[in-house]
């Protein structure tokens, strides 16, 4: 069955969240799990979780869920020193304008990144300035590891280590190469 994308609504997938903790996608007929719709936000899908039996939108609460489960199987992101200061907020005066602060630096911080994955990547094909400060950066912190590192690579070794690192480069760049 064709969906018509006519606006953006077309793209939303609603997901109902049953009394009994279930979703079910209703674009795919099927029951899912919240490490699915973490997969979704991944993948970039628009979803919106609706409680079943109202109807109410509770999709902030199943991303916070998602997050809270996340975090608590070990993979942590969130600085305690932050999640600190944003329940200090809380009530706080400046309240409301926390969410389009976060929103805005989330949004500079996605477009540094895809600045930064375009420049490596453009690194690798070139004799760019980047991919310069790339290997004197990867040098003076192996340099740096070395000093703290007991047993760390030295001399002949760490010559053997960066021909090794050299001819790999070599190995993406020719495999790179062939994609183009």
């Amino acid at each position: 069955m064709a969906k018509s994308k006519a606006t953006a609504e077309d793209d939303v997938v609603v997901i109902k969240k049953y009394a009994n903790r279930r979703l079910y996608d209703t674009e795919r007929s099927c029951y899912i799990t919240l490490e699915d719709l973490g997969a979704m936000v991944r993948e970039g899908r628009d979803f919106r979780v609706v409680d079943a039996k109202s109807g109410e939108d509770i999709t902030h609460n199943v991303l916070t869920q998602i997050i809270m489960d996340t975090e608590t199987r070990g993979e942590t992101m969130l600085p305690v020193n932050f999640l600190r200061h944003l329940i200090g907020l809380y009530g706080d005066k400046m309240q409301g304008l926390v969410p389009d602060y976060l929103e805005a630096s989330m949004a500079a911080f996605r477009k540094n990144q895809q600045d930064v994955r375009s420049a490596f990547e453009g690194a690798l094909g070139s004799n760019n300035p980047l991919a310069e400060l790339t290997r004197r950066n990867m040098e003076m912190f192996s340099q740096a590891a070395g000093a703290f590192m007991p047993g760390a690579a030295t001399g002949k070794a760490k010559d053997a280590e960066i021909a090794a690192l050299k001819a790999e480069i070599a190995e993406l760049k020719a495999e790179l190469a062939k994609k183009k």
